[in-house]
């Protein structure tokens, strides 16, 4: 393979010589990994985020017109923060710094912004200071930033994959113009792939190789929208396959498979992709749709989510989403709890499995939780009630008497004030179990009625 890729120990005029044989070999470093050499120059080079960067969109405008002070980029890994930044700074013909929200501190942003205010007086260039990460700054890293990005020291760009609305301090959050970036489509990493291969410069177009579609459209789908990772699968794929008896590197579907592995989900464990995920299954369930439920769930599972997080939203969702319409998917859900936590994983994810079809296909209602939550509401914001003396423990001496013993009346019911002042929280739905639970509710409601009707014409107490 050092033929096709070319020793990094030759002179460049070596490279563009060529070997012995007369084969020109590309002047490119190929210790410098495929997805740093691609990196984008230019907005025409740029892929995906069109809802940004198309013609005529905000930030293009920003950029192109250089009229930005403080910008944060904030999407998953991959979709090209990082290199949006270079981008920026090349357009501006600003100098750029960049730090680590991982590993710099405050002595270095203000070392930074020191240099970029001397850079200013002597060369009138700005400065583009970068911070990769900015939400593993902590609090007082992130408001060291503030005087410098107002005084216009630097212009600042940050770079998260959690949402800055919940992970940066207000103040600067406040300061800078917030972008979202989407994983990049399918085709759009395709043409990416396809530049690669093609690129003399920086790519492996001077290397020999022959692309099936379906290997190029396998590593693009495995990418799961992330530029790097198709670049890097690209990049093994092609430097790991030896080249057959006519000197070509035959990049097929197999190979391409063998590339990937396994697909890595973006996936973060307590940030957004957590919790957007999980909020997608849950809504799936509410909403009776089976399929969304049970794919959210692989997701989860296959990203690493920890199993015990799916059981407790769901024994969750059997009680806020399903309720007395189906009591039984509180058991279903606690009984796949139990599942888990008895035999484990990989097999608990059976068990998953069916807690969430069948919550995801039971009627549904959210009645119960409805009523506690108005009473909570009640309790919280109006007047506290007292306990009516009848329904006060007996065996306290000095309590009036006067408590009606349910099962001493036909049917287990007699009509009687539980809470003053006839206060109603529950209504419950005709769905599922909760239909005759209505039913029922509405005949004994009737008869208190018509007893407090009789009540009140006999000039009696309520009760």
């Amino acid at each position: 393979m050092d033929e096709l890729f070319g020793s990094q120990t030759e002179d460049d005029d070596d490279e563009r010589a060529g070997s012995a044989a007369g084969v020109a070999r590309p002047a490119v470093d190929f210790a410098v990994p495929l997805a740093t050499r691609m990196r984008p120059r230019s907005l025409d080079e740029y892929v995906g985020q069109s809802h940004v960067l198309g013609p005529g969109r905000l930030l293009r405008r920003a950029v192109e017109a250089d009229r930005f002070n403080s910008l944060v980029f904030y999407g998953p890994p991959g979709v090209g923060k990082t290199s949006l930044a270079h981008i920026v700074a090349r357009h501006t013909q600003s100098r750029f710094v960049n730090l680590s929200g991982v590993e710099s501190t405050v002595a270095d942003i203000r070392q930074a912004a020191e240099a970029a205010a001397l850079e200013w007086r002597l060369r009138k260039r700005t400065t583009i200071l970068f911070v990769d990460e900015i939400h593993r700054f902590n609090k007082a890293q992130q408001d060291v930033l503030l005087p410098y990005i107002e005084r216009g020291t630097v212009r600042f760009i940050g770079a998260t994959t959690h949402n800055p609305f919940f992970y940066l301090n207000s103040p600067l959050v406040s300061r800078s113009q917030v972008f979202q970036l989407e994983p990049i489509p399918e085709v759009e990493v395709m043409d990416l792939l396809h530049r690669a291969l093609g690129d003399v410069e920086r790519g492996f177009g001077a290397v020999p190789v022959m692309a099936e579609p379906g290997a190029l459209r396998h590593l693009a789908a495995m990418a799961d929208g992330d530029a790097r990772k198709a670049l890097t699968a690209l990049e093994l794929a092609v430097v790991t396959t030896p080249p057959d008896a006519e000197g070509i590197i035959q990049l097929t579907v197999a190979v391409a498979v063998e590339s990937v592995q396994k697909k890595a989900v973006v996936y973060d464990g307590d940030g957004d992709a957590h919790y957007d995920t999980a909020s997608a299954f849950i809504k799936s369930i509410r909403g009776s749709d089976p399929d969304a439920a049970v794919y959210w769930l692989a997701k989860m599972i296959h990203a690493g989510e920890d199993p015990r997080f799916i059981a407790r939203r769901l024994v969750i969702a059997a009680s806020e989403d399903i309720g007395l319409a189906d009591s039984q998917a509180l058991v279903v859900a606690m009984a796949a709890q139990q599942a888990l936590d008895f035999v484990g994983m990989p097999e608990g994810r059976i068990a998953l499995a069916h807690a969430t079809v069948y919550l995801a296909t039971a009627p549904k209602s959210n009645r119960s939780y409805a009523a506690l939550g108005a009473a909570l509401q009640d309790v919280e914001s109006g007047r506290t009630l007292a306990v009516p003396s009848y329904l006060k423990d007996s065996h306290v001496p000095g309590k009036t008497p006067g408590y009606r013993y349910s099962h001493d009346y036909p049917g287990g019911y007699v009509p009687q004030a539980y809470l003053p002042e006839g206060r109603r929280f529950y209504e419950p739905t005709e769905n599922g179990q909760e239909k005759r639970i209505k039913e029922r509710l509405e005949y004994w409601r009737a008869q208190f009625e018509a007893h407090q009707a009789g009540q009140a014409g006999r000039g009696g107490a309520a009760r």
